[in-house]
Parts: structure tokens; sequence; C-alpha cells
């Protein structure tokens, strides 16, 4: 460990156990240095050689800041041979970002992976670039910049080295930006920068596609992502209910892998079960278990949403919700969005610049700030932890209620 504490070094005493360490568990042990030296730290692997008489060493640098969420790396998607291809192709993206595949396109349908893919790709690059050159957005952001000044719109997007973009199809919406993100498109390719997009459908069936558009993307690397099989589901709900601390038996846990098919609707049926246990009764018994997967449709998923934890936030406070999505910094304003936020991700898992852009598109990093900081006070603040506990029963209520309505 470095003096400053903000640098550790780990040393391999021959490159077998630097490939194991890499290929096996390098992401897993990044992620949890992370949560023990914060942001701003970095790690150094050495890798003794023995080339001839002198040993030779081999180093490699790399940060630990998850900027795109820690939850969303190679190691933490869960995959099968189905989708081995995809998992391969995006690791090389992140290795050689912008020499290799480019663009990388990910296409498979709702609940496959494709924003996980995205950014655990832009999280592996991170460790070796500047967080800030690397821009994830969406489409539907990017419509709503072009709707403004087109030029300063154009140019946010060029700045960067790397740019992701979700739910590309979302183009169909503003045919007439098509020509503009052809020569976005242009800049990206021609300086070598990588480009990362994901699609619920395939680029041939995006018939709606200018022909040059659509030729530029098939220039790159097309994946297509399989749905989870039932092995990829069972370890999806046994991990969760581990997150969660929700005893459920085996029998539990493969019934709902089999009736629950997308990871969205498990993550909703696994929030209805801990909304029971934490509002009605500790312990589930197989008849409430029963009653309630009796009563769930595959609508799950959206019964709670952030703008629901928002307006329970804003009540209690005393604040108007629209001033937690605005900018005021007032006291009260910004303890309420920082409650908000903290909130909106541990009921609902939802990635950093996601939550920015519920939020009234605020910058990932703020949101990142905002939930460390609240989960910093309420380790030592027992009345804001009770605060936040009654909060968390109120919201978990709500999607009670909004997932049987």
């Amino acid at each position: 460990m470095a003096e400053d504490g903000r640098c550790l070094e780990v040393g391999f005493p021959h490159a077998y156990f630097a490939r194991w360490f890499e290929e096996g568990i390098r992401d897993r042990f990044e992620a949890l240095l992370s949560t023990f030296l914060g942001d701003g730290c970095s790690v150094r692997y050495r890798e003794s050689r023995s080339n001839g008489p002198a040993p030779a060493a081999k180093s490699e640098s790399r940060a630990v800041d998850f900027p795109f969420d820690s939850q969303f790396t190679f190691e933490t998607f869960m995959v099968n041979k189905k989708n081995y291809f995809p998992l391969a192709s995006a690791r090389e993206v992140a290795k050689q970002a912008g020499t290799l595949f480019n663009p990388f396109v990910v296409c498979g349908a709702g609940g496959s992976g494709k924003s996980h893919l995205l950014r655990a790709i832009a999280n592996e690059i991170s460790k070796r670039h500047d967080p800030a050159r690397i821009l994830l957005t969406s489409m539907q952001d990017i419509q709503t910049s072009y709707e403004g000044d087109r030029i300063a719109a154009r140019a946010r997007l060029t700045d960067h080295d790397f740019l992701f973009v979700d739910d590309l199809h979302l183009i169909r919406n503003s045919l007439d930006l098509q020509q503009e993100m052809i020569s976005v498109f242009n800049h990206f390719y021609d300086n070598r920068k990588q480009m990362v997009f994901t699609s619920p459908v395939t680029i041939a069936s995006c018939d709606y596609l200018d022909p040059m558009l659509r030729s530029r993307l098939e220039w790159g690397l097309i994946v297509t992502l399989k749905q989870p099989d039932l092995e990829v589901r069972v370890n999806y709900v046994q991990e969760r209910c581990r997150t969660k601390k929700l005893m459920l038996s085996r029998e539990q846990m493969l019934t709902l892998a089999q009736r629950f098919h997308d990871f969205r609707y498990l993550q909703g049926i696994l929030l209805k079960l801990t909304a029971y246990r934490e509002l009605v009764r500790k312990e589930l018994d197989e008849r409430d278990f029963e009653q309630i997967l009796n009563n769930t449709e595959e609508k799950t998923a959206e019964a709670l949403s952030p703008r629901t934890v928002i307006a329970i936030v804003a009540e209690h406070q005393g604040v108007n919700p629209k001033d937690i999505l605005g900018s005021r910094r007032n006291q009260n304003i910004a303890l309420a969005r920082q409650m908000a936020m903290f909130l909106c991700r541990d009921l609902l898992g939802l990635s950093f610049p996601a939550l920015g852009r519920a939020f009234g598109g605020k910058d990932h990093s703020t949101v990142l700030y905002s939930v460390k900081k609240i989960d910093q006070i309420q380790q030592d603040d027992q009345s804001l932890k009770k605060v936040l506990k009654d909060l968390k029963r109120k919201c978990l209520l709500a999607g009670e209620q909004g997932s049987t309505a």
C-alpha cells in the first residue's frame, strides 16, 4: 500500500497466477476493494518474470472506481453458454477499445442484460481512461439535448472519447436526427474512438434506419443476447435473496425462476416478497408465498418507481417533488433529494446514470456522492436511520399496493 493509502500493489510470482486472477476474480476483487478504499484510488498489478539472468517485471495500474455502478461488471453478468460469445466480445471491446470492434452493438429483448453489459464495458474502460471522457447516455436523452442548441448538443457528444448509447431503436421517434447521428458516428469512427449501442431489436429489422446509418452500424460487430435460461434465473434469484436477506427455500427460488423469465419481473416479485416480510410478517410460510405469487402478474417490476419514492420523501420532508428534481440547493431540499436518491438506489437497484436521469438529468457523480453521503450519515445518526427505515416501509407499501392495483 502506498504511503497516502490511495494505491494498493498486488504482485504475482508467475504469469500463470496473473492470468488466473484476471480471468476469474479480478472484477469482484476490484469491486470489493473500491468499497474499502473509496473513490480516487487505484491498484497496481505487478507480474514478475524470469527471462534470462535478471528478473523483469510487467506492471499495470488500474483505477478501482466504478463510475457507472459497481453492480454492473463482467463478473456479475450472469451468463450461460448461449451468451458466452456476446460476453467474450464485450470483454475484448473493453480491452482494445476503438481498435477491434467499432461500433459494438448489443441486441436482445428486454431483461436480457443489454444495459448491464453496456455499463460493464464502460466500467472496465474507466479503469484505464479518465471517466470524464466516457459518455454513457440514451437515445432519448440525445433527442432531448438536440431539441435546443444542436451545435452545442453535437459538441457535447463529440467532446468525449467513448460513446455508449442505450436504446438506439428510439431514433425512430426523431428520424430527422439520423443525419446528425451519421456525422457523430463518422467523427468517432475516423478518430478511432469506441462506440457501443444497445437495441431490443436487431439492426436488420429497423427498416426506418437511413441506409447510410444502417451500413455504418454494420461496420463493427453486432451480437444478440438470448433470454436468460432457467439456470441463470435461479442464480439471479439466489443472489438477490442474499443481498436482500430474504430467506426462501430452494423450491421457492426454483418456482420463481420457472414462473418469471425476465430479470425485471423477478426483481419485481422479490420486491413484493420483501415488502410482505417487512410490513406484514417476518417469516414467510408456504401459504403466504403461494398467495403472493397467485396475485402477481408480470407487471410487478413497474409497481414502485422513482416518481413514487420522490413523492413519499417530498411529503415527509415538507418540500415540493419538483424542487427535488430541480437544482435548488436549500438545505432541506438538498437533504430530501439525497434521501430520495439513496432510497431509489436501495429499493430499485438503479444505476447511477439512470438515477441521474430520473432526478432531472443530474450527473452520475452527483448521485454517487449523494448516496454515499446518506449511507455514511445514517450509520452514525440513529434518528436519520429511523426516518429512512420508515420511508422505506412506506415505499414498499406503495409498491405493494401499486402491483395489485
